[in-house]
């Protein structure tokens, strides 16, 4: 079923229509909101908050784009609207784990997990960017029109993400010199 037909299928109270909708972009808007906020549970509320006003404006998706992205666009702008909110609440003390202690504690590093350490560290801006292009698997063009800014604009904040990922993984002693291969730079 392509995205028209089940948009069609979500507006006319279709519940199977609906499920599918659910079922098809949840895995998706997760995935970008906890990379996004860091944490599971502000993930899954953003993630649930963001389909659901998917579903609320479905009659405003304009059927000429791709669903996916316009989807993707309210996850982040809830994503950020939650990171502001975040900010402006009592911060809270962060403990700096030494590299080689946080090493030995774990018997090893994962890399996954050290990644989401190092994106969370990253400008909002840039994490998104790096977020959209690399596991949305988004075009430049679609990751500038989410982010409301020029193509060019997109292409040097991922530049500058990919080194600073870079940087921050080999401070960390998780990458070798040569490391910043692993994000094509």
């Amino acid at each position: 079923m392509d995205d028209r037909e089940l948009v069609e299928r979500c507006l006319a109270g279709d519940h199977d229509g609906l499920r599918t909708f659910i079922e098809q972009f949840q895995g998706w808007v997760f995935a970008l909101c906890f990379r996004q906020l860091g944490h599971r549970q502000d993930a899954e509320d953003v993630a649930q908050e963001s389909l659901a006003r998917a579903v609320r404006h479905l009659s405003q998706w304009d059927q000429v784009r791709p669903l996916k992205p316009w989807i993707l666009t309210i996850a982040v702008n809830r994503c950020r609207t939650h990171l502001s909110r975040r900010k402006t609440r009592a911060k809270t003390v962060a403990v700096d784990v030494d590299p080689p202690a946080r090493h030995e504690r774990l018997g090893g590093f994962d890399l996954a997990e050290e990644l989401q350490l190092a994106l969370q560290q990253l400008r909002d801006e840039y994490r998104t960017c790096f977020l959209l292009f690399h596991q949305q698997e988004l075009s430049l063009q679609e990751v500038a029109k989410i982010m409301n800014c020029p193509d060019g604009t997109i292409k040097t904040w991922l530049h500058r993400a990919r080194r600073e990922l870079a940087d921050l993984l080999r401070a960390r002693g998780v990458v070798t010199e040569g490391g910043h291969e692993l994000f094509r730079i």
